[in-house]
């Protein structure tokens, strides 16, 4: 069995599509090197970045 890693000694990278740093999770072990998104939301697109295009059009 593996040794028990710190949270803090886990590998980061920053998120392309928020820009904020993520943590290396043991689901994404076999495929970290194509990580590139820390959430469903910015990987779909629809991060923090507004970037759904709903939000501020004026018709409300």
């Amino acid at each position: 069995m593996g040794r028990m890693r710190r949270k803090a000694d886990l590998p980061t990278r920053i998120c392309a599509r928020c820009g904020r740093p993520f943590t290396w999770r043991k689901k994404w072990a076999r495929v970290w090197e194509e990580v590139r998104y820390c959430s469903d939301a910015c990987r779909r697109g629809k991060g923090p970045d507004g970037g759904d295009g709903q939000r501020g059009t004026g018709q409300g």
